[in-house]
């Protein structure tokens, strides 16, 4: 496939942020409601948006002040999107911090898009918001999302009883996190947050 022949998003859709072989990261918009809450409905039990006002909602929380950012990972010759990936509560100054949270949409789950799609957000992370280090709370049941962090290296930190209020109930979750540096990505210059001592 060449560059003119691959699929090029159309102007109303995110930019593209990062691209591998099959997949493309770019940020959600509200021109991909329709296509999102398919998804969602489709993966039973993901615990994202699932109507347009809440997607509406979803989509708020990632303002311009970028203390979130919302990002789909999208087949790269098609443009579908595959999953989704949020980096929650960014938090600048000596923790340069976010957390993440994702969800692959059917019927692309278990194809190793997602596990492409991560290495993208990690460069991003990394790289363009340069940030120092990446937490993500996973169920202790969740196999498949710890095989997917694990993948990337991050560090299983511990468990935390009654961490995450998900399904009417605060519920227990270990902690992963991946630090710039395990990674290999630190950036020449750190964000302009981070004070010098």
């Amino acid at each position: 496939m060449t560059e003119s022949d691959e699929f090029k998003p159309a102007t109303e859709s995110g930019e593209i942020l990062e691209r591998s072989f099959r997949v493309i990261l770019r940020r959600l918009t509200s021109h991909d409601q329709d296509e999102f809450i398919k998804g969602v409905r489709a993966g039973n039990g993901l615990n994202l948006p699932a109507t347009p006002e809440a997607f509406q909602t979803f989509l708020a929380r990632f303002d311009e002040g970028r203390s979130a950012d919302g990002l789909l990972i999208c087949l790269r010759d098609t443009g579908a999107i595959a999953g989704n990936v949020n980096i929650n509560s960014i938090i600048r100054g000596r923790f340069q911090n976010g957390s993440l949270g994702y969800a692959a949409f059917p019927p692309y789950a278990n194809r190793g898009y997602m596990t492409e799609g991560l290495g993208l957000v990690l460069r991003h992370a990394f790289r363009t918001l340069r940030l120092h280090r990446l937490e993500a709370q996973i169920s202790p049941d969740n196999h498949a999302s710890i095989k997917l962090v694990q993948r990337h290296g991050f560090r299983n930190e511990g468990y935390s009883p009654d961490l995450l209020f998900i399904n009417g109930a605060w519920r227990g979750h270990d902690r992963w996190a991946l630090t710039n540096d395990m990674h290999g990505i630190v950036p020449d210059t750190p964000h302009p947050t981070l004070p010098a001592h």
